[in-house]
């Protein structure tokens, strides 16, 4: 155990002194790190056995986790690193071995350091509503909420409770009480802990991920309640969101929870992180703002048409990806590779080049 524990401590210190996000650890492989976007293979490191690896495992999660991760054969968790760094973890099994994934989680950070635009804090100030950050596996989403729960803790006394899996960002109180809930250790499962917060006399709920249409109702109910809820879903843009979200319910319930989300939905933020030239990376982004134009067209089945109002809806706040795109390659920031690869519309791009 003493072993494991001194390898995965000197692995997890090599990637937090290369500035890394991600640490990658499998049988018969040498352990790698990803640094920026980069994966490098620690080649100066020995391979890893099936011995060392369920040693680690061993240290990273305790016995009813690990018999749970044997059971059912994929587990996520979290670890804390010489009690001053969190990492995410996911273990799973492949080819009849196990692999460990860990991210690092990095200090709470605000708006400002995290260069994201300040009408994110406009809506974390809202008493109620629903708003969303959108966008692929590991484009930062848990760290943007994480920005605007700690502008909320920051500057008034609110009831936040957090609904996770697992706990990431660990928040300390300072003008508001904040109750972060794990599921299946503090509750059974996100529907059931967003269910209890209605007699936890709660005024700001996160949902670390939207996973069923029970708990997407229950969330919507909840902002149209006088609660503010967030949360996020792996989509790509806000139509694309406002779509998941409707598809998810059968079809005989899919114009009641049109009218609900016309009703109560705040907004939609979606973020890539993007490569920076020299190093490191930059959010670029895409901020669809809920008016009475943007309701309408969901009510009347029209979100294909949400594109056009966000890309037109500059006066009104909204921002489209291509010109946040384009704001970091004349800033000199990212390239146009770059701009191009991340872009939801090459062609639409161009045109504005």
């Amino acid at each position: 155990m003493a072993n494991s524990q001194e390898l995965i401590d000197a692995l997890i210190d090599i990637v937090l002194k290369e500035g890394g996000s991600d640490l990658h650890l499998s049988a018969d492989r040498f352990p790698a790190m990803r640094v920026s976007t980069a994966l490098i293979t620690l080649v100066n490191q020995s391979k890893l056995t099936q011995e060392d690896i369920m040693g680690i495992l061993s240290v990273l999660i305790d016995k009813p986790k690990l018999d749970a991760f044997v059971t059912n054969q994929e587990l996520d968790f979290a670890y804390e690193h010489k009690g001053t760094t969190r990492l995410r973890g996911n273990a799973f099994f492949h080819k009849g071995k196990v692999g460990i994934a860990l991210r690092v989680i990095p200090k709470v950070r605000t708006l400002a350091e995290l260069r994201l635009p300040e009408a994110l804090a406009g809506f974390a100030r809202k008493k109620q509503g629903f708003f969303l950050v959108v966008g692929p596996v590991g484009q930062g989403k848990s760290t943007t909420l994480s920005a605007m729960i700690d502008l909320i803790n920051n500057e008034r006394p609110e009831h936040i409770v957090t609904i996770e899996d697992p706990i990431e960002y660990v928040f300390e109180e300072k003008h508001a009480i904040i109750d972060q809930r794990e599921v299946g250790i503090d509750t059974k499962d996100f529907h059931s802990g967003l269910r209890s917060v209605f007699r936890e006399d709660v005024n700001v709920i996160m949902v670390g991920e939207m996973r069923s249409p029970e708990t997407i109702s229950t969330a919507v109910t909840a902002a149209e309640t006088g609660h503010l809820v967030f949360s996020t879903l792996h989509t790509n843009n806000a139509a694309q969101t406002i779509d998941r979200i409707i598809d998810s319910f059968p079809s005989e319930q899919q114009d009641q929870i049109r009218s609900q989300l016309a009703e109560s939905l705040l907004g939609i933020f979606s973020q890539r992180l993007i490569p920076r030239i020299t190093g490191g990376l930059v959010p670029a982004y895409e901020l669809l703002i809920n008016n009475n134009a943007v309701a309408n067209l969901i009510r009347e089945k029209r979100t294909h048409e949400i594109d056009v109002v966000i890309e037109t809806g500059t006066e009104q706040g909204m921002v489209d990806m291509n010109h946040s795109l384009l704001d970091f390659v004349r800033a000199g920031e990212i390239t146009m590779e770059s701009a191009y690869l991340y872009s939801m519309n090459p062609k639409a791009l161009e045109r504005l080049m």
